[in-house]
């Protein structure tokens, strides 16, 4: 097979001459269908879903952790962040594992953030004294300052989500949602 049958072509350096490129307009350049305001797209949802207690409980779930990340941005942390540093605190020395485990963390992923946060001086790692395979956790004097500073953040996500589902609901919604807190 010759050169131009495999999608190469030769170059013929006798009187060749090369065209100026192709001015592309920039792409900052104002589309008409830019200079409409951009609407919201409606959520596209089948009777089944809409009806199932599933998809109701994950939109839920998404709305509150849309609404805690936006609050805990202002920190630089994300909301898994502030569920190791609380869980740390609760229970200082504790070993990385457990809170993988307690927190439904896959271990590569908790070792990724539990770096990050000792990078930021956050949460010290030490060798387990009882165990030489594990790492046991402890929250430093800024790790407590800042989960300190981030307790009203969370508290005033609470107070939204109350004040849209009605303070009643909130409640029971807890109270329901609390036979879950066990499994694992």
């Amino acid at each position: 097979m010759g050169p131009e049958k495999a999608g190469v072509r030769k170059r013929s350096s006798k009187g060749a001459q090369r065209r100026p490129p192709v001015a592309k307009p920039p792409r900052s350049a104002p589309r008409a269908a830019a200079a409409a305001k951009p609407v919201r797209p409606k959520l596209l949802a089948s009777d089944d879903l809409s009806h199932s207690l599933g998809y109701r409980i994950r939109r839920a779930q998404l709305w509150v952790f849309k609404d805690v990340s936006r609050r805990l941005a202002a920190f630089d942390i994300s909301a898994a962040q502030f569920s190791v540093l609380s869980v740390i605190e609760a229970n200082p020395g504790v070993n990385q594992l457990a809170i993988a485990q307690s927190l439904s963390i896959e271990r590569a992923g908790l070792g990724r953030l539990v770096d990050h946060l000792e990078r930021r001086g956050l949460v010290q790692r030490s060798a387990s004294a009882i165990n030489r395979r594990y790492y046991v956790l402890y929250l430093t004097q800024a790790g407590a300052a800042l989960l300190d500073r981030l307790r009203p953040a969370i508290a005033e996500s609470e107070k939204t989500l109350a004040a849209k589902i009605g303070p009643r609901a909130f409640k029971e919604l807890q109270r329901a949602l609390s036979v879950f807190l066990e499994d694992v």
